[in-house]
């Protein structure tokens, strides 16, 4: 009895952490109007998940499948009036790769990008940001829910398409 208990009280305490994490319908109406939130990505799904399943399958333990989990403190995009700063892994082919081993992954800072937000007719909404100051042109499509959760498809001229899942927070948070 103590154990179920012990595993009912995790649960609980796991949901409601979650929970927080994400934003109310009002804050999430304020920051995406206002061009000013930080889309922070849990998981990323390759276009090409059989290859990608194919390597991880080499590694002990790893998990199977398309989705992979990443640490949510870590990889982002901010997105303000002025500027859009992303820092996200890529997995998938890249038909141009760096020379500098570090440069690696989506890493860009864009002053210049056409900005587009569309309240859907039922939920959410649907944002386009298309950088034009980026050597990579990038197109990425935000799908937002009205609680904060948001799918994030990016799309550039010398990768595969990525796919992101994740949530939004206010800018101001850390």
């Amino acid at each position: 009895m103590n154990r179920l208990n012990t595993l009912l009280i995790t649960a609980f305490t796991l949901v409601g952490l979650n929970a927080v994490a994400q934003t109310d319908k009002a804050t999430t109406a304020k920051i995406v109007e206002a061009k000013t939130y930080t889309f922070v990505a849990r998981s990323v799904t390759p276009l090409n998940t059989q290859d990608i399943s194919m390597v991880m399958s080499k590694i002990p333990g790893a998990m199977q499948g398309g989705t992979i989990n990443l640490s949510e403190t870590y990889y982002e995009v901010r997105v303000t009036p002025d500027s859009v700063v992303a820092f996200l892994p890529y997995y998938g082919r890249s038909y141009n790769a760096p020379i500098n081993q570090t440069e690696g992954g989506i890493k860009f800072t864009s002053k210049k990008f056409e900005y587009k937000s569309i309240k859907g007719k039922k939920r959410g909404w649907d944002t386009l940001v298309q950088t034009k100051d980026v050597p990579e042109n990038y197109r990425l499509a935000f799908s937002i829910s009205d609680e904060g959760y948001v799918s994030l498809s990016l799309n550039s001229n010398n990768k595969q398409s990525v796919s992101y899942q994740g949530y939004l927070k206010e800018n101001g948070d850390k």
